[in-house]
Formats: structure tokens, C-alpha cells, sequence
């Protein structure tokens, strides 16, 4: 039904605006819009903390919030999660998952191909929860929100606008481009 000033019909009222003036599902869309960046930002940079932690940029192993502290530390623990796997892939497993995660962080904290990075981020965490409930019980991926964060990731994949990143800037850029190449 088209809208006369506002109103559906002529017995409705408007629409609920906010304080400046603008229809609320413009501010909530908007919202919604920035609630990427910071999901975007809290998943990349905890990859990039694991990582640092993994290098004992967060301290020694066995002090206070540090939960490997070196390499070695990081590749038992891996051990421990992939008891199926047979130790001499050990290192390797260790190595890749520090590759994509290290790989995965920058992506998304700058928000570059930000979907693609969300999405196997999600896949990533997805398998990093399941592996964990069969090695140490479903408490620990639920202790350490691995389900949330995989939940967050995937969402975020969903979204498709990512403001503030470098791929708001790429597209900008090739609209620009394609704008001049018409006139």
C-alpha cells in the first residue's frame, strides 16, 4: 500500500523516528552496519592475541593469563586436542593453524575480503570447538566462548556491508572508477 506523508493509510500513525530526526530502522540498520566493525576487530585481534601468546609475546609460560608462552608449549597442547594425529604431524598442525589464524586476523582486522576471511574463520572455529569438546569435554569450548566466536564469524559472513575496512574502500574505489570510465 503506498504511503501518504509518512502513514500507510490515513487511520495509522507515522513511523517512530529517533532523536535526530531519522526513522529507527535507519538507526538500527546503521548500528547493525558498525556492529560489524567491531566484531570484525574482537575476532581478528583474538587470533592475532592466540598467536602472540603462542610466540610468548604475552609472557612465560606459567604466569598469570598466558597459556602456552613458547612454541613447544603450543604444539602439546595441539597434541593434546588431535590425539588422532600421529606426533610426527604434530609441528605442522601446530605451524598451520598458526598460519591461518595469523592469516585470518590481519584480514579481518583490516577487512580485507572480509567475507571469505569470516567465513573460514568460522569453519576454523567450528573445528578448533569440536575438537576441543572431544579432547577435553564440551566445558572447555563452551568455557572459552569457541562456539560463540564461531557463531559470531559466520554472522558475520552473512552481513555482506563492512564499513570502516579495506573492502569499503576497494569498492568505493571501483565505483569511483566505473563512474569515470561513463563519462
Amino acid at each position: 500500500m503506498p504511503r501518504i506523508n509518512g502513514l500507510k493509510n490515513n487511520h495509522e500513525e507515522p513511523e517512530k523516528s529517533d532523536e535526530a530526526g531519522e526513522p529507527m530502522h535507519t538507526t538500527i540498520n546503521r548500528a547493525a552496519d558498525y556492529s560489524t566493525v567491531f566484531l570484525r576487530l574482537a575476532l581478528g585481534f583474538s587470533f592475532l592475541s592466540a598467536v602472540a601468546d603462542r610466540f610468548g609475546l604475552w609472557g612465560a609460560y606459567g604466569q598469570p593469563h598466558v597459556a602456552w608462552g613458547d612454541f613447544a608449549q603450543f604444539v602439546a597442547y595441539t597434541g593434546k586436542l588431535n590425539w588422532f594425529v600421529p606426533a610426527i604431524l604434530l609441528p605442522a598442525l601446530a605451524w598451520a593453524s598458526t598460519f591461518a589464524e595469523i592469516l585470518l586476523g590481519f584480514a579481518l582486522v583490516v577487512g580485507l575480503f572480509t567475507r571469505i576471511a569470516a567465513l573460514l574463520s568460522g569453519m576454523i572455529l567450528l573445528l578448533f570447538a569440536l575438537v576441543m569438546a572431544i579432547a577435553l569435554g564440551v566445558k572447555a569450548p563452551l568455557d572459552f566462548s569457541v562456539f560463540s566466536a564461531s557463531a559470531g564469524a559466520f554472522l558475520l559472513a552473512t552481513y555482506g556491508k563492512y564499513p570502516l575496512s579495506a573492502d569499503a574502500l576497494r569498492s568505493r574505489a571501483s565505483l569511483y572508477r566505473s563512474q569515470q570510465d561513463k563519462s
